[in-house]
């Protein structure tokens, strides 16, 4: 048995899960059943938002890795994958290279178009709207709004600028939008269409895993998410207060 490679894979499938949006207990569970799988005595790992560390021993010998992982996004098909692929490991006779070969093809693998993409966040735009009591007008505003602010944020990603950013300048752009289809009575409420529209920036996964990793034990793991998840909320809130603020103090309001 090649430790060092199984050290690899293994820590390979940790790193697409915890980009993926994986859970730290989820992820370290997974790399110590695979490494398990493939012949090791003994697998420890320690998963923080930012890094993964992995050590196995069998008999004598003993190799650890440390991976830094700097993107982070939400992918929960290729972290059902992977976990239908560690499974098999344990129920069927899988080489380490077959093993890491099916790992290439779940992390190549081409998530959803982003014409795709682009309907349904207008679509859920306009579905929060109506969820916080908007009518017929201010559903159509959220959804446009919806539509506008998600191209924006692929344009934005496509040149690797910073989330902080991204979601300050989105949620700008959606209450200014909101405020124009107000003037020219496209919509009737101004609250319910920004925050139906800014719905599409909450990070829901985030604070959702912080709360899970928490309650599992993962105190790094948790804090840290749950000040990632502070963060975006503050930079949709300087963008959004910024143009309402402008628009009340510098223009009277509506």
């Amino acid at each position: 048995m090649d430790l060092n490679k199984v050290l690899q894979v293994s820590t390979f499938a940790g790193k697409i899960m915890l980009e993926s949006g994986a859970e730290t207990y989820r992820v370290e569970e997974t790399i110590c059943k695979i490494c398990t799988s493939f012949g090791a005595e003994q697998a420890d790992s320690f998963v923080i938002p930012t890094g993964i560390m992995v050590s196995i021993s069998n008999e004598d010998e003993a190799v650890s890795l440390v991976k830094r992982v700097t993107s982070r996004g939400v992918d929960l098909n290729k972290i059902d994958k992977i976990n239908d692929l560690a499974r098999k490991t344990q129920m069927e006779s899988l080489s380490i290279n077959d093993f890491y070969k099916q790992l290439v093809e779940i992390s190549k693998g081409e998530r959803y178009s982003d014409l795709y993409t682009l309907f349904w966040a207008a679509i859920s735009g306009g579905s929060f709207a109506l969820l916080f009591g908007a009518d017929g007008k201010d559903f159509i505003s959220a959804t446009l709004i919806g539509l506008a602010i998600k191209i924006v944020g692929i344009i934005c990603r496509r040149f690797n600028i910073n989330e902080f950013f991204i979601n300050s300048l989105c949620g700008a752009i959606c209450a200014f939008l909101a405020i124009i289809f107000i003037k020219i009575d496209i919509g009737s409420n101004l609250d319910k269409i920004i925050i139906g529209s800014i719905m599409l920036l909450v990070p829901g996964l985030t604070i959702t895993n912080a709360i899970r990793d928490t309650i599992a034990g993962d105190l790094l793991s948790g804090m840290t998410k749950a000040l990632e998840a502070f963060l975006v909320a503050v930079s949709i809130a300087i963008g959004t207060g910024g143009i309402l603020s402008i628009f009340i103090n510098a223009l009277g309001g509506v």
